[in-house]
């Protein structure tokens, strides 16, 4: 399969230096990446400003906000088997950042705008040959906010995982399926949970 994998930040701009963006590393989109290429599978991995080390053996776009990982992403699905969205996009960016470094003095107000949702504008332009898998990031026990976003967002598949997996090396998660089905995988590393992904995305296609 053709893999396009989002991973990693994005940083909104408030000046020149200053940003809103949040503690993701890209270890997960990293170790998706890594279990696809084992598995045989072309990857394209569309990174925000990641720290964790990435795969070499794959086609790589950097971006930095999350405009820029919208039109990336809307951009290359259509030329891609299967979407797996694990980066951590910011949810809001400054309405309208500054040109010039905004100096230390007095108080400060910035007005905040919802981001593309990008998940969701992708599940606007799949094809039936097509799937899409998403991360939903809640608080511990709350499955019905992540079936309503399975639902909404067009997925074939999304993983439930608590906050607090944010930047950890392991996860504990559930897998949702669009027909009520649910996974429950214990406590793992990234690395290994990864491989488990993959096998189940490779289930989302008809068997030839």
């Amino acid at each position: 399969m053709k893999i396009l994998i989002t991973a990693g930040p994005t940083y909104e701009p408030i000046d020149p230096v200053r940003f809103i963006g949040n503690r993701s590393s890209g270890t997960m989109g990293a170790s998706l990446a890594a279990a696809a290429i084992e598995r045989g599978h072309e990857v394209t991995l569309i990174l925000g400003p990641v720290t964790a080390a990435m795969p070499v053996n794959l086609r790589r776009i950097d971006v930095m906000s999350s405009r820029e990982m919208y039109e990336s992403v809307m951009r290359e699905y259509p030329q891609h088997d299967l979407l797996i969205m694990a980066a951590a996009v910011a949810d809001f960016r400054p309405k309208g950042s500054r040109t010039e470094k905004i100096e230390r003095g007095g108080t400060l107000t910035i007005e905040l705008e919802a981001t593309e949702d990008i998940a969701a504008a992708a599940g606007t332009i799949k094809r039936p040959d097509q799937r899409s898998i998403g991360f939903s990031l809640v608080g511990r026990g709350d499955l019905q906010r992540t079936r309503d976003k399975l639902a909404r967002k067009n997925l074939d598949l999304i993983v439930h995982n608590p906050l607090e997996t944010m930047s950890s090396q392991t996860i504990e998660s559930i897998l949702i399926y669009p027909d009520g089905r649910s996974e429950a995988l214990p406590m793992r590393n990234k690395a290994s949970f990864a491989k488990v992904l993959i096998a189940r995305a490779e289930a989302l296609f008809p068997q030839a």
